[in-house]
């Protein structure tokens, strides 16, 4: 989600008696200590609101030219910042804001109001104070905020000169209303953060795969301080198209009752992702024999055949970490059965659909906990496994496959 510090080595002026002290040698004495302090809190920081910076609609200001008494005035309220660097933003008190915005299209466009830092050494200006106050600047946009701003608030605004408005309920807000439900908090960075893409087919699907696979993700950060998700979950089309775009997840998951079938090249590239540390979920209804066959000659033909995680060492870390399963659960009255394959993780069983709401809201609260908890066991096995790999590896792009290993992936497709 945040990138990690860039690795670069740190200079630090050596002093000796006699030394001259220039401009020069002055500013990269003071950089060197702000770089420290960057990299200090990018990497055990993410970057978010500290305090306050609260958005408020306020009256037109006096003496305000009278085309600009449209009802959109709001005032960011003082409070401080930390932005993806580790740059403080600090805004010591109250900022008038006019919002310009001009929608000239029909549908309602989302308007972004951002903060972000300013260093006085990028300000042109015609005299320059001796000790210059650290600055901010306040926008409006149209796109998502970037890597370096901070959002305050984003409005869902009408075309039209349409007067804002303070939303009915903060949780739903409505059109032209503030809305605050996107505000980053500055915390502290977790250790692992999974990468998880969704693998759609041509066939019918659960619809309610993708929204599950999603409560499960944002529970993630909620259950374990160690482990989070990002935000966004990618779908791609299964079988992989591209193999390269496939290597940037640490978890492919697919659900459904089809079989898998797969040309050579498919299972070329499905095995170039397993040897780069990648894991491919595949969840499976009791009664999909088809499917089950499907995924068993799979795995023989990629040289791995399942093993029962019931007959796997009991430290596994898919039954230990970060959650302890003695045994795994039992959902709609019906055991979880989990095999495992190298990168391939077999669930055969209703996991996915306890890992949100249910259309009827009645599953029970420990039914979508023990669920979670272990959806978040295979999330961090994802993640490890792919870490571990990569740390063997010069550059995280996979390995060609070797001539001998591909020619007996050919034979067995043959067989």
């Amino acid at each position: 989600m945040y990138p990690p510090p860039q690795i670069q080595p740190l200079e630090r002026l050596q002093i000796e008696d006699g030394l001259m002290i220039n401009a020069e040698r002055w500013k990269r004495s003071h950089d060197y200590h702000r770089q420290r302090q960057n990299i200090h809190y990018q990497s055990l920081n993410q970057p978010g609101i500290v305090y306050g910076l609260g958005v408020s609609l306020i009256p037109t200001p006096p003496d305000v030219p009278s085309q600009y008494n449209d009802g959109r005035w709001l005032q960011i309220q003082p409070g401080i910042a930390i932005d993806l660097v580790g740059n403080p933003i600090v805004v010591s008190q109250a900022i008038d804001f006019h919002l310009a915005a001009d929608i000239t299209e029909e549908k309602p466009r989302l308007i972004y109001i951002v903060v972000s830092y300013v260093d006085p050494e990028n300000l042109q200006r015609k005299q320059v104070q001796e000790f210059e106050p650290e600055s901010f600047r306040i926008n409006e946009k149209t796109t998502p905020p970037d890597a370096m701003e901070v959002e305050l608030c984003r409005i869902l605004l009408q075309p039209g000169l349409v007067t804002l408005q303070n939303p009915q309920d903060v949780f739903f807000p409505g059109l032209n209303s503030l809305d605050f439900r996107y505000r980053r908090i500055a915390r502290s960075r977790p250790s692992n953060i999974v990468r998880v893409a969704h693998l759609e087919t041509s066939q019918l699907e659960d619809p309610n795969s993708f929204a599950n696979l999603s409560y499960l993700i944002k529970s993630a950060a909620n259950l374990t301080y160690t482990l989070q998700g990002t935000e966004r979950i990618d779908r791609l089309v299964f079988p992989l198209q591209d193999v390269t775009t496939a290597i940037n997840y640490d978890l492919l998951f697919i659900t459904g009752r089809q079989p898998l079938s797969l040309s050579i090249q498919e299972l070329t590239d499905l095995k170039s992702y397993l040897d780069a540390g990648g894991v491919l979920l595949v969840e499976s209804p009791t009664d999909a024999v088809n499917r089950l066959e499907s995924i068993m000659d799979l795995t023989d033909k990629l040289g791995t055949p399942l093993e029962d995680l019931r007959r796997l060492d009991r430290n596994h870390p898919m039954r230990t970490q970060p959650f302890l399963f003695a045994a795994l659960p039992t959902f709609n009255q019906k055991p979880i059965q989990m095999l495992i394959a190298g990168g391939i993780v077999l669930v055969i069983g209703d996991l996915s659909a306890s890992w949100g709401l249910d259309d009827k809201l009645s599953l029970p609260r420990e039914t979508i906990r023990n669920a979670q908890d272990l959806g978040i066991n295979i999330l961090h096995f994802a993640w490890a496994r792919r870490q571990m790999t990569q740390l063997q590896r010069q550059t995280i792009l996979p390995t060609p496959t070797k001539p001998d290993v591909l020619k007996s992936v050919f034979n067995k497709l043959e067989q």
